[in-house]
């Protein structure tokens, strides 16, 4: 079997039995790894990849199901799979740091399949999900094959596609295990939360999906906020805040309040964005040079850089030279996902960071490793196609602005999602050293939603110690286990 299919196949699922041992309970559960077809216009189209963990209950009905998937987009579900929800997960290191190989998976005490079955989905191009080759329209010869089109994979990576994809996709998982009358909700990552926050409204619009419940975990929710330049503002105050936990964390920073209180140096930073910052970079060159200097020093303090420095980024300091320049006496770089983590520099004197980031690159062997093992050894699947755990050609190809959308968001699209369904739950969460989607950026958002008092109580933020994978952190995945243990009972109660 190569690793592009030459003509639509049925692919080999696997099915096997496992139980896992928890403090409070034993699991019996159906592990299901299976490629779903997709269609168009009853033609096969494409073959995407999924692992189901369904427990074994005489409650099916009214037991909870929810759908998982990462972003990128180009990333596979190994992530959350395999580092925070499945029944097994990666042994990482103290406070998320990187073990040494090879990886060591252990049973997921803190497992979702507690209450909720699972089901974990690679779009297209991701995983082992593919799309299949098109009939050619010819005038083939009585009794041979037709001519065929070599798949187009590129087709599912733009937004509005990706997003039918995986409503097709849920819609016949529904069918096909009779589950319409569970309680279905969607849990994405980074990207994913994106996708989640779409989804929340075109499940319900367009493919009859009620949910009872959306998750974001480190979501990227509003384009514009994802980078800023010399002519926006506010990307530089949602970012900051996290730039001030991760200077607090290294020791950097002038503590607010108390040394080690980090809520209170998060509140005072976010306190500085929304009432100084913003205001100041607004004003532009007609601040005067006590006024630039005033909150130029508060800046550095806060974050930890040199005030010369602060002053010759004019109050706009990026992840990368935050990345680079907090720990460069130590000639270390901070990682872009988790802050908290560091690396050697290997390239300290060179005028810009030319490293990879630890917290993305490192993290490969760990989650390839661990994913491979679970799906070849532990559930049985045969294939020899490739596992694309993150497929940088998804990336470079991806179709952001297909319709022409100037600033690529969702945010508009969750709220409408609430108020079709005034039951929803919404749960946002990320990790306070994230500089890739910073925390604050969520809470910004949710404050101009202007939610109907009526449905504000279902949106809840939590933020965790940990960066974009905070479940990597062991206190952190352990109290997000709890809560969201509570939401969903919120989420699921009749």
């Amino acid at each position: 079997m190569s690793d592009t299919p030459s003509s639509p196949v049925t692919r080999k699922s696997s099915q096997t039995e496992h139980t896992l041992a928890l403090s409070d309970q034993l699991i019996r559960y159906t592990a299901s790894a299976e490629w779903q077809t997709l269609f168009d216009q009853e033609k096969p189209i494409a073959e995407m990849f999924h692992v189901a963990y369904l427990a074994e209950t005489d409650d099916l009905p009214t037991r909870p199901i929810t759908f998982v998937f990462n972003g990128g987009p180009g990333a596979a579900s190994a992530y959350l799979h395999m580092g925070a929800l499945g029944p097994k997960r990666i042994q990482f290191g103290e406070n998320g740091r990187l073990p040494k190989p090879p990886v060591r998976l252990v049973d997921n005490l803190e497992s979702w399949l507690s209450f909720t079955d699972l089901v974990f989905i690679d779009p297209i191009g991701t995983g082992f999900s593919r799309s299949l080759p098109k009939d050619k329209d010819a005038s083939d010869k009585p009794g041979e094959k037709p001519n065929q089109e070599p798949p187009k994979e590129t087709e599912f990576w733009e937004v509005d596609r990706d997003l039918k994809s995986l409503g097709e996709f849920i819609q016949r998982f529904l069918s096909r295990h009779k589950r319409w009358l569970s309680p279905v909700l969607i849990a994405g990552e980074s990207y994913g939360g994106f996708r989640v926050a779409r989804l929340a409204r075109k499940l319900q619009q367009d493919f009859g999906v009620g949910l009872s419940g959306a998750i974001l975990i480190s979501p990227a929710l509003e384009f514009s906020l994802l980078g800023g330049n010399d002519y926006t503002l506010t990307s530089w105050a949602t970012l900051l805040p996290s730039l001030a936990a991760a200077a607090a964390h290294h020791g950097r920073a002038r503590w607010v309040g108390e040394p080690g209180d980090l809520s209170a140096q998060t509140a005072a930073a976010e306190r500085f964005a929304r009432r100084t910052l913003i205001p100041f970079l607004a004003i532009g060159d007609h601040s005067t040079p006590d006024e630039r200097h005033t909150v130029y020093q508060q800046l550095a303090d806060l974050i930890g850089l040199p005030l010369a420095l602060i002053e010759r980024q004019a109050g706009r300091v990026g992840i990368e030279v935050f990345a680079r320049e907090l720990l460069r006496d130590q000639q270390r770089v901070v990682g872009l996902y988790d802050a908290s983590i560091t690396a050697i520099d290997p390239f300290p004197n060179r005028t810009t960071y030319q490293g990879i980031d630890p917290t993305l690159d490192g993290l490969d062997r760990l989650f390839t490793g661990a994913i491979n093992s679970q799906l070849r050894d532990t559930l049985g699947v045969e294939t020899d196609l490739s596992y694309h755990l993150l497929n940088l050609e998804v990336f470079k190809a991806w179709k952001f602005d297909l319709k022409g959308e100037l600033d690529l968001g969702s945010i508009d699209d969750l709220r409408v999602g609430m108020t079709l369904n005034p039951y929803m739950r919404v749960y946002i969460t990320h990790g306070l050293f994230d500089l890739v989607t910073p925390y604050f950026a969520s809470n910004h958002l949710a404050d101009l939603m202007k939610l109907d008092p009526e449905i504000r109580p279902n949106l809840k933020l939590t933020h965790y110690q940990g960066g974009h994978m905070f479940y990597a952190w062991d206190q952190s995945r352990q109290s997000w286990f709890a809560e969201m243990k509570s939401f969903y009972r919120n989420a699921t109660a009749p």
